[in-house]
C-alpha cells in the first residue's frame, strides 16, 4: 500500500520538484576534516586545498543534479500548501501553518524589516518517517546594501545569532500529522487541508500576523511598518467602512480564511508567482545531444529572455576569474533557464561560478540543534532575478550563486521551523571581503 501511495505521490498530478534521496557510499564522509594535518604549514594548507577543490569538481559530475525551471502554474490551487508545491515568488504555502517563525527570525538582520519570500523546496527524505513531508524555504531582504552587509558577516563564522540577511528554514513532518490527510493529493477539487493555519500578515502574506490594527481590531500585520503600508495604500478607508458595518464575526473569519488559502494579500511588490518543475540534468544532456541544439526548455525560450540571460553572464565573465567562469558557464549550458540546482548526493557540490568567495569546509557551521555536520543541498542562481523583474542596475539586487546547506540528519529538534545555512557568492567587485 505505502508503495502504491509513494508512487501517486509523485505521478502527473505532483509535477513540482519532488527530490528524493540518492543513497550513495560513505555518508559519513560528509564535512569531514581536511586531508591536512593540523600541524601543516598555510602555504601547505593551500595547496591541498586547491586538490581538494578539483577531487570535488570530479565528485561532483559523478552525483546526480536535479534541475529546477519556473514555470506558470496552470492551476493556482496547486500551489497551496496541501499539495506541497515547490514554488518561488508570491508568499509562501507553509507546510506547518501554525508554528510560524518567530518575529525575530523573520527580520533582516541590518535593516530590521520583514524578509521577503523567495522560494521553497518540497524535498521529503522518504526513508524516514519523521521527515515524510519535508519543505526548505529561502527568505531575503530586497536590499542590496543589506546583501553587502550579509557578505561581511557571513564570514565571520559566528555561532551565537549571526545576523544576516538571507535565511533559510527547514519544516518537516510525519506522515501521520495534524494538519494534512496521509494519502496522496486526488486533485480532483475534494483536496483540502485538515484545518486552518495562523492568521497571517494582510500586507505580506507571509508571516503570522500577531499585531491587530489598533481602530478596527480585524487586519492583522508582521509588523509596524508592514501596517504603515497598508493604512497609506488603501486600509484607512477600508479600517473606517469595517468599523461602521454590521459584518458577523463568523462572516469575517471565513474571509480570514479565504485570504489565507487563496493568497490574495495587499501588498504589490512581491515577486510574482512561479511553479517549479524539474528535471535531471543528465536528461537535459542527452536532449541537448538529440536535438543538436533545439529548444529544451521547460520554459518557452525567446530572444529577450536570451539577451538578457547574456547581459547576466557578461557582467560575470568581467568580474571572475576566467577559468571559473568557463567552467561554470559550460556546466549550465544545455539548461541556461535553470534557477536551481539540488542533488543531496553526499558526493554533490555547489557549482561556483566565481574563485572568489567560496567557502571552506570551516566556514560551514554546525546544526543549531543538533550539533551535527551541514551537508550542501540545493543552490540557487542568478537567473532567478530576471523572472522577477529585477532591473540590471548598480544597486539592484543581485548575486552569482547562493548555496543551502542543511542538517545532515534532518534533526527533528522539537521545533517547527528550524535556521540552516546559506553561503552567498556575489558576482561585484564591491562584495570582497
Amino acid at each position: 500500500m505505502e508503495a502504491e501511495v509513494e508512487e501517486a505521490r509523485v505521478g502527473d498530478g505532483l509535477r513540482s520538484l519532488r527530490i528524493d534521496p540518492v543513497d550513495a557510499e560513505g555518508e559519513s564522509g560528509v564535512m569531514d576534516a581536511g586531508n591536512g594535518d593540523e600541524g601543516e604549514e598555510e602555504e601547505e594548507g593551500e595547496e591541498e586545498e586547491d586538490e581538494e577543490d578539483e577531487e570535488d569538481e570530479d565528485e561532483d559530475e559523478e552525483s546526480v543534479t536535479t534541475l529546477g525551471f519556473l514555470e506558470d502554474p496552470e492551476n493556482s490551487e496547486t500551489l497551496l500548501r496541501h499539495f506541497f508545491p515547490s514554488k518561488a515568488g508570491g508568499v509562501p504555502a507553509w507546510l506547518d501553518p501554525v508554528n510560524l517563525p518567530s518575529e525575530q527570525s523573520r527580520k533582516c538582520g541590518f535593516c530590521g524589516e520583514p524578509l521577503q519570500f523567495l522560494l521553497q523546496v518540497y524535498a521529503p527524505i522518504s526513508e524516514e518517517e519523521a521527515t515524510f513531508h519535508r519543505t526548505l524555504y529561502v527568505f531575503m531582504c530586497s536590499s542590496m546594501k543589506c546583501l553587502l552587509q550579509d557578505q561581511h558577516e557571513q564570514w565571520k563564522r559566528r555561532v551565537d545569532n549571526p545576523s544576516r540577511s538571507v535565511k533559510v528554514f527547514r519544516c518537516q513532518l510525519p506522515r501521520s500529522n495534524p494538519f494534512y490527510s496521509s494519502e496522496p493529493p486526488l486533485y480532483d477539487g475534494s483536496d483540502k487541508p485538515s484545518g486552518a493555519g495562523a492568521p497571517l500578515c494582510c500586507w505580506c502574506g507571509t508571516w503570522k500576523g500577531d499585531k491587530l490594527c489598533s481602530s478596527c481590531r480585524r487586519a492583522r500585520y508582521c509588523s509596524e511598518r508592514h501596517q504603515t503600508l497598508h493604512w497609506r495604500s488603501g486600509h484607512k478607508s477600508d479600517c473606517r467602512q469595517s468599523i461602521s458595518s454590521q459584518t458577523s464575526d463568523s462572516m469575517l473569519n471565513c474571509k480570514k480564511e479565504e485570504l489565507a488559502e487563496t493568497h490574495k494579500f495587499a501588498c504589490r511588490t512581491l515577486w510574482p508567482e512561479y511553479e517549479i518543475i524539474n528535471e535531471d540534468e543528465c536528461v537535459q544532456d542527452e536532449k541537448m545531444t538529440v536535438d543538436n541544439g533545439s529548444n529544451l526548455s521547460l520554459v518557452a525560450k525567446s530572444d529577450d529572455t536570451s539577451k538578457a540571460f547574456q547581459s547576466w553572464f557578461d557582467k560575470f565573465e568581467v568580474n571572475d576569474d576566467k577559468k571559473s567562469w568557463a567552467s561554470f558557464q559550460e556546466r549550465i549550458a544545455n539548461a541556461p533557464e535553470q534557477v536551481l540546482r539540488y542533488s543531496r548526493d553526499v558526493r554533490a557540490k555547489p557549482l561556483w561560478p566565481l574563485s572568489a568567495g567560496r567557502p571552506s569546509k570551516a566556514d560551514i557551521p554546525k546544526c543549531n540543534y543538533c550539533g551535527g555536520p551541514l551537508c550542501y543541498e540545493f543552490q540557487i542562481l542568478p537567473q532567478l532575478l530576471y523572472y522577477f523583474g529585477v532591473k540590471n542596475d548598480p544597486d539592484s539586487l543581485d548575486w552569482a550563486t547562493i548555496s543551502v546547506f542543511t542538517c545532515m540528519a534532518s534533526c527533528e529538534a522539537g521545533i517547527g521551523y528550524k535556521e540552516e545555512f546559506a553561503w552567498v557568492q556575489l558576482s561585484t567587485p564591491s562584495a570582497s571581503i
